[in-house]
């Protein structure tokens, strides 16, 4: 979560990203996600932000975010802001103190990207390190299988190197994976600036450090960052 946020977010402190939102982060009308928020960055186009709000008034009904489950229904799809403005920032921000909002982050986190990035990353053989390598792609591009999401990037990859899983060597494979994710990236304006992938995946990768282990020193956009281990404070 700390590599994830230093990319997504600029900071290691993950945990102060829960009430994090802003409005077109892409910068440009054809890439406009409409609201990006939390975490691992929910949008408001993409679905999930719809689903984590469905989920945190399922445990928590009633919530300052259940009065926009219509606009978001409704804008749902596209980058309109119909609905929402100015109250739904406001009130997101406000609900990023809830625990019990933080607990329906953590989950929609773990169901939708996590949890199945991880899974696939084991079956494929690999280690910690293809494992967020995986959940960092799954975080930017979403689930699916068009050439932009993860699980076209994986097809991509698996076109020019076996997975451990079917006898290939890791790094080779990781390698290819990081290529193909690198593809996708430049597809888009907004993620034009593959330095995650350079900078901080990558560098582990040649450093042989399949296992993650830390400290961990890299730059994303240019930024240093040491993660010292479990022992860090944020």
């Amino acid at each position: 979560m700390e590599l994830v946020s230093s990319a997504e977010n600029s900071s290691l402190d993950w945990k102060a990203q829960y009430a994090y939102i802003e409005f077109n982060v892409e910068g440009n009308d054809q890439e406009n996600r409409g609201y990006t928020g939390g975490i691992i960055g929910f949008t408001s186009k993409t679905h999930d932000m719809l689903e984590l709000v469905e989920y945190y008034n399922k445990i928590a009904s009633n919530n300052l975010l259940t009065p926009y489950l219509p606009a978001l229904r409704n804008v749902d799809g596209s980058s309109s802001k119909a609905g929402l403005g100015d109250a739904f920032v406001r009130d997101w921000k406000s609900a990023g103190d809830d625990p019990k909002f933080r607990e329906a982050q953590d989950h929609e986190r773990d169901r939708v990207y996590f949890d199945p990035a991880v899974d696939q990353a084991q079956r494929d053989g690999l280690h910690t390190l293809g494992q967020f390598i995986y959940y960092d792609a799954i975080v930017m591009h979403g689930p699916g299988d068009d050439p932009t999401s993860f699980g076209g990037i994986r097809s991509a990859a698996m076109t020019k190197a076996k997975t451990p899983a079917q006898g290939g060597d890791e790094i080779v494979y990781l390698d290819a994976f990081l290529d193909a994710r690198k593809a996708a990236m430049l597809i888009e304006q907004g993620h034009s600036d593959t330095s995650r992938v350079d900078t901080m995946q990558r560098k582990f990768l040649r450093e042989g450090n399949l296992d993650l282990n830390p400290p961990l020193r890299f730059k994303v956009y240019g930024d240093p960052y040491v993660i010292k281990g479990d022992e860090q404070k944020p």
